[in-house]
């Protein structure tokens, strides 16, 4: 009988996993001067509580990556509109998207499945100019 292969949230380690890095990747962007170089980004920075932050992304993670977990946060385009995002700042999300992925070893057939997932948000993130 052939077993059925498991999902990316189960092949990550569950939920508590999954916020262990969103903790860690949060705490990474939330100092990045590369992104707070950009006063929109610093301002929403220093206003949303990171609890609070990295709670929300752990639901988002969760529910992208197959798990039972539901977002209930704003949309991608709601929620960063306003902050005038380049592309030179999104590859510097996802640089230290890489970086955190590196501190916890997570395997390449996970990474790419985890950055074509942060890759689909792109174009309603992504609204300023290129820097």
């Amino acid at each position: 009988m052939e077993t059925q292969p498991t999902s990316l949230y189960e092949r990550l380690g569950g939920i508590y996993s999954i916020a262990t890095v969103v903790d860690d990747f949060i705490d990474r962007i939330m100092v990045d001067d590369r992104l707070n170089t950009n006063p929109r980004v610093d301002e929403a920075h220093h206003h949303v509580a990171p609890a609070g932050f990295k709670y929300l992304v752990t639901e988002q993670v969760g529910e992208a990556s197959g798990g039972p977990q539901r977002y209930t946060g704003r949309s991608m385009e709601d929620t960063h509109r306003e902050l005038l995002i380049t592309g030179g700042e999104w590859d510097a999300f996802i640089d230290d998207f890489n970086q955190t992925l590196d501190k916890f070893e997570v395997p390449q057939q996970e990474r790419s499945e985890l950055l074509a997932i942060i890759d689909s948000t792109r174009d309603a993130i992504v609204v300023g100019p290129a820097s």
